[in-house]
């Protein structure tokens, strides 16, 4: 049974009994990582969840491995890496089953002086979300994330360098059930677990990589459902390692079918009825229509939200049921954007993202195309009902981060929606990233030009 986020009250209760010894205060960097600090409980009933707690502005200026790097107005060595307050979200507060004694919440940032961090995840998302809500409209989302996963341990893989490795599955297991039941132990905790930390779990599928596989959750408003995404993914990972297995979000871990983040997004009217529902094309309301052609509209512009990495781009291959075509269509998974569900639970998938994205970011990206699509009152394209890999007067994906972080950085809707400090600061997120890859010897280059070159 799904068990709701604690209350502090109840906190301080299960603290005074024994049952909950450490509290753990998270944020969402760039990345959609988790960072934080983990305290002895007496003390974060005491001190933090009054007055909050501290931590280095860096974390929202570096790189994947944590190099401090240039280009951020925000931290520096010249503004001498200070902090930026971590101030608890306590509606976030919850257990976390697979860590004894401990429960976890969330925090948003703020400078020293009380204004909020405008750069960080959760503001972008919040920033997108008070737009929306001017025009009367509350978003939902919902997202799925596919990962590999496989019987080595993350300490055996970082020291094979993570070659030839063991998938957990051998062959194929999309919705075969026979595959699935091979790991089933480990797919039941996570779910399990996850349930206990007030997620709710919907279901579990094996997909078409070896050892891939998805667990899927209940729909939820938009930051609900950014915190949930960021929450289980941290959490299955800690979960595989103590069962002395890996799991990875890559995009693109290897040459088969890549890992997806298909993320489903509805808008609902004040009343909490469908925005989208109407009698339109494909059952679309006005507001449905040109929800879906802000989508279309800003999805090249946007592409670095939705594909922050280097290898995000390589998901995108023609027939991978990874999009290449900026087309919609119902229930047709060769368009960028696929029409499901009915009735009141109408819904648009954007099949875009890959594992790697940041949930915030994403989600705050098509919002704001929403946003864009309603202000501009756009028309809505023709659907697709054939094959989208196949026309050739779609838009496309952009093709690598190079392409995606020219168009951001020149995007004057980005600039509209998110403000010239947001589309600098995760420009020079892309810029750092591509000068890192830029630099690297990778193995490709070694087993083509050692010899033979």
């Amino acid at each position: 049974m799904r068990k709701a986020p604690l209350t502090l009250e109840q906190l301080r209760v299960a603290v005074a009994e024994g049952e909950i010894d450490t509290v753990v205060l998270a944020l969402v960097d760039m990345q959609g990582r988790l960072q934080g600090k983990r305290f002895h409980a007496p003390y974060f009933l005491d001190e933090v969840a009054a007055h909050g707690s501290e931590g280095c502005n860096y974390l929202l200026a570096v790189d994947v491995d944590m190099n401090t790097v240039d280009g951020y107005a925000m931290s520096s060595w010249e503004r001498g890496y200070g902090d930026f307050a971590m101030v608890p979200d306590l509606d976030t507060l919850r257990r976390v089953p697979w860590q004894p004694g401990s429960v976890l919440l969330l925090a948003d940032l703020a400078w020293l002086d009380g204004s909020p961090v405008i750069a960080s995840p959760r503001q972008i998302l919040r920033r997108q979300l008070d737009r929306l809500a001017a025009h009367g409209l509350t978003a939902y989302a919902g997202t799925e994330l596919e990962f590999v996963l496989f019987r080595d341990s993350y300490e055996d893989a970082w020291r094979r360098g993570y070659r030839d490795l063991t998938p957990a599955n051998q062959y194929n297991v999309d919705y075969s059930l026979l595959g699935t039941a091979r790991v089933e132990p480990l797919l039941r905790r996570i779910r399990r677990e996850m349930a206990g930390a007030g997620l709710t779990p919907e279901s579990a599928k094996g997909e078409c990589n070896l050892g891939q596989h998805e667990i899927a959750f209940r729909y939820d408003e938009a930051v609900a459902c950014a915190d949930h995404h960021v929450i289980y993914k941290n959490g299955a990972k800690e979960i595989a390692a103590q069962e002395g297995m890996s799991i990875t979000f890559m995009a693109k871990p290897n040459a088969r079918e890549g890992n997806s983040c298909h993320i489903h997004f509805s808008l609902r009217d004040a009343e909490g009825r469908s925005a989208m529902l109407g009698d339109g094309p494909a059952h679309l309301s006005t507001t449905g229509q040109r929800v879906l052609a802000g989508l279309l509209a800003t999805m090249r512009e946007f592409s670095l939200l939705f594909a922050p990495n280097i290898n995000s781009y390589k998901r995108y291959q023609p027939g991978s049921f990874a999009p290449t075509a900026l087309r919609w269509g119902t229930d047709n998974r060769t368009c960028a954007l696929r029409l499901v569900g009915h009735g009141q639970g109408m819904r648009v998938e954007n099949r875009v993202p890959g594992a790697d994205v940041n949930p915030y970011l994403a989600i705050a990206a098509l919002v704001a195309g929403a946003v864009h699509g309603i202000e501009r009152e756009l028309e809505l394209g023709e659907e697709c009902t054939g094959n989208a890999y196949d026309d050739p007067a779609a838009d496309r994906v952009p093709g690598t981060l190079r392409d995606a972080l020219a168009l951001w950085a020149d995007s004057s809707v980005a600039a509209e929606a998110f403000g010239d400090e947001v589309v600098a600061h995760y420009a020079n997120q892309a810029r750092v990233e591509l000068t890192a890859y830029d630099a690297a010897v990778t193995d490709w280059e070694l087993f083509r030009g050692f010899e033979r070159l």
